[in-house]
């Protein structure tokens, strides 16, 4: 049964990629967007939208919403930690439970991790700060120990 709705979330999930990539984007003012931001985004389209959405809202009980969490804005460490060990914790967000596996990501360069945090801490309303490669190196090394 688990596979069943695995397979019909990932169906969904190739549809709304689909139907976003027909979709064509609004054009931004020059110089609204920072390189590590333009960069950040197509890594989240490759390795993070299925999950998370292209709206960062996540999937009811399953996947967690990058908008406005404490997850997302809150403590640096810990949101590198989750990209470069993956999450299998049911975790409860805003009185939501979510329990869907992350997998690890730490096959990303540092600064596809830094550029990638980076985009989803300044999208969907997010206005929170950058995440520097450095940031993720010294995480990196530490999570090693």
């Amino acid at each position: 049964m688990k596979k069943y709705v695995t397979v019909i979330i990932f169906i969904f999930s190739c549809v709304q990629l689909m139907a976003q990539v027909k979709t064509k984007a609004k054009p931004r003012p020059a110089g609204t967007l920072t390189a590590s931001v333009v960069s950040g985004k197509s890594i989240y389209v490759k390795y993070c939208l299925t999950c998370h959405q292209a709206d960062g809202g996540g999937v009811p009980n399953m996947n967690p919403p990058l908008i406005k969490t404490y997850y997302v804005l809150g403590e640096k460490t810990r949101l590198i930690k989750v990209v470069l060990n993956g999450f299998s914790e049911n975790v409860d967000i805003d009185g939501e439970s979510y329990s869907n596996i992350m997998p690890a990501h730490d096959f990303l360069k540092d600064k596809e991790i830094a550029d990638v945090l980076t985009y989803v801490r300044k999208s969907f309303t997010n206005k929170a700060g950058s995440i520097s490669t450095a940031q993720v190196k010294t995480v990196r090394a530490a999570n090693k120990k």
